[in-house]
């Protein structure tokens, strides 16, 4: 493999550019090796988490080298210490790769210098002005609370046209994306940190001078308490609104602050007709009049449902009209769904329905419903239809009181349906255990009878598997490469998805 050409190396490199610790390992193996994949792990060089950057001196090293001369004598009169041999040369024009500024990051590499805010600030001063001078174009701008009026530096104009991806807080000041949105046209993933409980209108004249907005995402991320009577949402997604064209990718979460701030976005919400994305991580209803117009306009080419925020009544009527390209539904069973409404046995039971009627592509599902003998004809139904299925993640509930006999013959049932019908792909079980148990004798008949198909990974929150008897029974199958990994949780919070 050292011999391929820089090109066929290229290609190969691309697909490993978010694998940081196989990038580090492939520039020791040559020099030409290493001149291919220095541009690719220095077009966004702030982005591997397992990076501490505050503890890399040679990424300092390597910004303090690009510095003037003046400017470094200017610094060290400040009291900040370079880096020694910050004066020769370097063997590439790393900045020059560079596509990205993360703010955040920088201002952690730079604070090896100097733990004065003042020297930090000049620092970061000089990095933006060597940056904006070196990258011929910036692709992704992650602006955390950012204090420096980038905008102001030569070429800025120029760079920012190109810019694709954008985070950002919604403390930062209005007039810095005014002043962005005299250039930024092309934005494409858009992702905000809603830290602010005022409206920001800089952000929502950004947002409207988007001509081709695809990914949108908006996480709140204050204290409730904080909550004043100004409304943040509102224009913000008035303007996302116009986007419907072009949105493919929709990502939501509100903290639990009253219904009446979120009426709007529940409005405008079947609006976007093209998403292929949607995920609402959020703790508020649709009445039956939204849901009625969720049915009717239906979500065409969505792929992937991830909603935490209804009764499970609610997800039925976005799949009923999806195309039947859904690939993965996913919620939180105990957050999505209350089992005490006597409606549970039939929403549950056409929520099944709909899965195996509008959904053949399946791969990734979360399932909830009582052990009744409908229910489990319905879902063994769901399996053979659903050949596609890889995961799932699954919960028997009755709203009665049971004994443990009944637990344990729910899941002899269950395991019995999974070995008769389960699809060639599944390979991954999530168990609830609410009122689902598997003796020691029938799980080891399903696990003997799963040789041959694909390794399974098991999650559980069943209780009895931490017995000696069962971890050997695991480990017996985890040996025989029946089971690819095995994992209890006691909560189901790390259950989910």
């Amino acid at each position: 493999m050292s011999k391929l050409n820089k090109d066929i190396l290229f290609l190969i490199f691309e697909e490993l550019q978010d694998d940081s610790k196989s990038l580090f390992s492939c520039l020791m193996v040559n020099r030409l090796w290493c001149e291919t994949v220095i541009p690719i792990l220095w077009r966004n060089p702030w982005c591997y988490s397992n990076i501490n950057y505050a503890n890399k001196t040679y990424l300092f090293f390597i910004i303090a080298c690009y510095l003037l001369d003046d400017i470094k004598e200017f610094i060290t009169e400040q009291e900040i210490k370079l880096p020694s041999g910050s004066n020769q040369s370097l063997f590439f024009d790393y900045l020059s790769f560079c596509r990205s500024i993360n703010v955040t990051t920088i201002n952690s590499i730079i604070s090896i210098g100097s733990s004065l805010t003042y020297n930090r600030f000049s620092m970061q001063q000089e990095f933006y002005f060597l940056f904006m001078k070196k990258c011929p174009e910036l692709r992704y701008l992650d602006m955390g609370s950012i204090k420096h009026q980038i905008l102001c530096f030569p070429e800025a104009k120029v760079h920012l046209e190109s810019l694709y991806e954008l985070r950002c807080d919604t403390s930062i000041d209005s007039l810095y994306f005014y002043g962005l949105s005299r250039s930024c046209h092309y934005i494409q993933k858009f992702i905000i940190d809603n830290i602010n409980t005022k409206p920001n209108y800089g952000i929502v004249k950004l947002i409207e001078v988007q001509k081709n907005l695809k990914h949108f995402e908006w996480e709140d991320n204050f204290y409730e308490v904080h909550f004043k009577n100004g409304n943040p949402y509102d224009e913000i997604f008035l303007a996302l609104e116009k986007k419907a064209e072009s949105l493919n990718y929709l990502k939501v979460f509100f903290l639990r602050v009253s219904n009446y701030e979120h009426t709007l976005f529940q409005k405008i919400l079947p609006k976007f007709y093209k998403l292929k994305i949607l995920i609402i991580e959020s703790y508020f209803y649709f009445d039956g009049e939204q849901i009625e117009k969720l049915k009717m306009q239906g979500y065409h080419e969505l792929e992937i449902l991830n909603i935490g925020c209804n009764e499970l009544n609610l997800i039925p009527s976005i799949i009923k009209n999806s195309g039947g390209c859904l690939k993965k539904i996913l919620f939180n069973p105990y957050d999505s769904i209350d089992y005490k409404d006597d409606s549970f046995n039939e929403v549950s039971l056409k929520f099944i329905r709909n899965i195996y009627k509008n959904c053949p592509l399946i791969k990734y599902l979360s399932i909830a419903f009582p052990p009744s003998e409908e229910h489990f004809a319905e879902f063994e139904k769901l399996l053979k239809i659903c050949q596609n299925l890889k995961s799932l993640l699954l919960i028997i509930y009755n709203m009665d009181e049971i004994k443990t006999e009944e637990m344990l013959k729910n899941g002899e049932i269950l395991l019995k349906i999974l070995i008769r019908s389960a699809p060639a792909n599944l390979k991954e079980i999530r168990f609830g255990d609410d009122n689902l148990r598997f003796s020691l004798e029938n799980l080891e008949e399903f696990l003997e009878k799963w040789k041959g198909r694909h390794a399974l990974t098991i999650f559980t929150m069943d209780s009895n598997f931490k017995r000696k008897d069962y971890t050997k029974l695991i480990n017996k199958y985890e040996s025989d490469g029946v089971i690819k990994y095995f994992k209890y949780f006691s909560h189901i919070d790390s259950l989910s998805y």
